[in-house]
């Protein structure tokens, strides 16, 4: 059992962002510095992709491992407490997802999906760079 009463985690899950993570942060100096130059938050895509690079038709999404449901450890832990509430919860974010990706390739565009997991491997470059293709 936590030892957090309501109004504290009413203010921790306050305090999750949706827009400039530091996950996001990470991935966007390394696009940059790679020589890239993308747009932020598609509002007009499905889904509001994290980095859009119009011209080329890609979408990066930057996904949080447990709010995301990825197959680590993060992703794997699931609340103990309020489960009527928080899987159905978690579990619609998953299947949402699908149907953005889904959509944006209905509309030509496509997508590559980074995990914060992944964000501190030595191979992150490479796999975005063989996702965006040559910079130019």
């Amino acid at each position: 059992m936590d030892n957090l009463s309501a109004l504290d985690r009413q203010r921790t899950m306050r305090a999750v962002r949706a827009k400039d993570t530091q996950p996001e942060w990470i991935v966007r100096r390394i696009v940059h510095g790679l020589g890239y130059r993308y747009r932020l938050h598609g509002a007009a895509l499905p889904g509001k992709p994290d980095m859009v690079f119009t011209a080329r038709r890609k979408v990066i999404f930057i996904h949080g491992c447990f709010w995301h449901g990825h197959q680590c450890p993060a992703g794997l832990n699931r609340p103990r407490s309020n489960t009527p509430y928080w899987l159905p919860k978690l579990n619609r974010t998953v299947q949402r997802d699908a149907e953005h990706r889904k959509a944006l390739a209905a509309l030509g565009w496509r997508s590559l999906t980074l995990w914060e997991c992944e964000l501190r491997s030595g191979s992150l470059p490479r796999r975005i760079v063989r996702f965006l293709g040559p910079v130019g």
